[in-house]
């Protein structure tokens, strides 16, 4: 249901919804005047909830600005309050509305995959949709937690991790056996009945059954020294050593309580929030990860975790046990919810003594080490983000830098970049690339280059108003390519928008002696060795090395490709058969249509179309 007041806003264009809405559960949305996503929000009785924004005075100072802004609401009826819930997640987590409590820098997590698709099952890290067939362990919170684990499983079993060519080709071990990494099932230095019971204890293990597969180690160890096969007997003793210190691995903490759950634990402070989460599977502590979601200062602990939980979970398998540091509004609710979506009861609490309080604290205690480390770099790149307004006469630091390059070699596979910086530093989120593809551009042309991907961007930022505009734009290349962007930028009219910057490298390409140019400014330099300097080339260099980083995964592309791949009427055989016939592409390529007919499969229409291919 959308309904749209334009004569009124506010507390007035509120009360007015309230006389339609419904007592039923739903979720809500609050738009300004632009059409831009204020707030999205849950209810049980949506006209009990909105009712409530019509006390204007009863709110902070935040929500009140908030109710002020709004000139257009919509409201979605749900069946039930746990369907709210999770589409409010849902809603949040895509549309990013800014008076939200938000998660930021959510990712997936990698599993350990075995795959049983090959008589010798592989062990290997997969991250992303589950298609390979297989057992998949996890989720592990990071690469590093995962390849660790991957590592002492290679110790303790000897499993393989090369690809099925690699096997299929291998004549002798590799180095992996030599080192007592793998038991080469791919020369049959192992039996394949003998490599499926390494497979069997490496899935005891990561299915929690780690005591009974000790016990069944030491016996096998206890038995081959009695039969004085040592050599055996010393292999068993390696692998409970490799088991003992995969279990003591990460932050040292275990879980003897529970098998499965995640402890996660919130520490807030000088207006921010972090919330470290742990992964506790099969009894093990496969990894920790932190998060910073964004909120007011005035909102508290308990209610960000509240938020966090059904974000977080909205795409992530969800444990059998939660323990959070902090009595969370909505648990009760929030359990039927994840409990609906997992299709088995999930449960929520907050420890208050015993092991699981133990494992809490040591949450909250990463979750503040954490928090101070990001303070602290913030802090260091709030200093030179004023720095960097103060070289270039802006009112502010400013909130979002995007630096430009260009990447070629004689005008082939060009490629336009640009990298983004802003006080959370490098937001690798937001580089993008341009294919140059303007006929207009004459291959090798810089100035022309810039134009370009000028024009495409700026245009793209003036017609979407949910993009966010540089504060300062920052060109590699001197006068010309800023007389080029100026013209681009004047042209569309976003001239007045942002600040533009060019950086010329210095004297023999000399760091240090970068010379700066601007619109109506003379050019100038920096004082060497200072750390807005050094901040401003690091800006340029991580432009340039992204850039030339996709022209060469672009040029490494056009290499492997056939000029043959691009003819109508061309598949597999055809190619083959001219391949044959002539030799080389090239060959094909200077070949006339008569010449063309003589290959089998090969018609005189299809020799012409082959022909007026290359020669058009």
């Amino acid at each position: 249901m959308t309904e749209h007041k334009p004569h009124l806003y506010g507390p007035a264009l509120i009360a007015d919804y309230v006389k339609r809405l419904p007592s039923k559960p739903g979720v809500y949305r609050m738009m300004d005047e632009n059409e831009t996503l204020l707030y999205v929000g849950k209810a049980k009785h949506l006209k009990k909830r909105v009712t409530a924004y019509t006390s204007y005075k009863r709110h902070p100072v935040r929500i009140q600005r908030m109710i002020r802004l709004t000139h257009s609401m919509e409201f979605v009826v749900t069946g039930s309050e746990t369907e709210a819930l999770l589409l409010e997640a849902s809603l949040i987590k895509k549309l990013k509305p800014r008076y939200n409590i938000l998660l930021r820098d959510d990712k997936s997590f990698p599993y350990i995959l075995v795959r049983k698709d090959h008589d010798a099952p592989q062990i290997t890290k997969h991250r992303g949709a589950k298609k390979p067939k297989g057992d998949y362990y996890g989720p592990f919170a990071s690469a590093l937690a995962v390849n660790r684990t991957l590592d002492t499983l290679q110790r303790a079993f000897r499993l393989r991790n090369c690809s099925d060519s690699i096997y299929a080709s291998r004549t002798r071990p590799c180095m992996l056996h030599q080192i007592k990494r793998c038991s080469a099932p791919c020369t049959g230095e192992i039996s394949m009945p003998e490599y499926g019971m390494l497979i069997n204890d490496a899935e005891d293990f990561l299915t929690g059954k780690s005591e009974k597969l000790r016990t069944r180690l030491q016996d096998q160890m206890r038995a081959a020294s009695k039969d004085l096969n040592f050599e055996k007997a010393a292999e068993y003793r390696d692998r409970l050593n490799s088991l003992a210190h995969i279990s003591g691995s990460s932050t040292g903490a275990s879980s003897t309580t529970f098998l499965e759950g995640d402890i996660i634990g919130i520490y807030s402070g000088g207006g921010q929030s972090c919330i470290q989460v742990f992964f506790f599977r099969a009894g093990q502590n496969w990894g920790n990860s932190s998060y910073f979601p964004r909120h007011s200062k005035d909102d508290e602990p308990s209610d960000i975790l509240d938020a966090f939980l059904a974000q977080f979970y909205m795409n992530k398998p969800i444990p059998k046990e939660i323990f959070v540091s902090e009595d969370i509004p909505n648990r009760e609710l929030l359990e039927l919810a994840l409990s609906e979506r997992s299709g088995r009861n999930i449960s929520i609490a907050a420890p208050k003594r015993g092991e699981k309080k133990k494992l809490i604290h040591m949450a909250v205690k990463n979750a503040e080490e954490a928090l101070a480390r990001k303070q602290a770099e913030t802090a260091s790149q709030t200093k030179l983000l004023a720095q960097v307004a103060t070289s270039f006469d802006l009112d502010s630091p400013p909130e979002r830098i995007e630096v430009y390059d260009n990447s070629h070699i004689q005008g082939t596979n060009a490629i336009g970049a640009f990298i983004v910086a802003g006080p959370e530093g490098m937001e690798k989120k937001e580089y993008r690339t341009f294919n140059i593809k303007d006929d207009d551009t004459v291959p090798g042309d810089d100035y022309a280059m810039m134009r370009e991907v000028m024009r495409r961007r700026f245009t793209r930022l003036m017609k979407d108003d949910s993009l966010v505009w540089p504060d300062l734009v920052v060109i590699d290349g001197g006068k010309g390519q800023l007389s080029a962007v100026r013209e681009t930028l004047a042209e569309l009219g976003a001239l007045e928008r942002t600040t533009l910057v060019a950086i010329a490298k210095g004297p023999d390409r000399n760091a240090g002696r970068e010379t700066f140019h601007m619109t109506g400014k003379a050019e100038f330099t920096l004082p060497p060795r200072t750390s807005v300097l050094y901040y401003l080339q690091r800006l340029r260099d991580e432009a340039h090395r992204f850039a030339i980083g996709t022209h060469r995964a672009r040029r490494k592309k056009q290499m492997k490709s056939n000029p043959l791949d691009g003819i109508p009427g061309i598949g597999p055989s055809r190619k083959r058969a001219l391949l044959s016939h002539f030799g080389s592409a090239k060959a094909v390529k200077e070949a006339i249509a008569a010449e063309l007919e003589n290959v089998e499969g090969i018609s005189q229409r299809l020799a012409e179309t082959i022909y007026e291919y290359f020669h058009e």
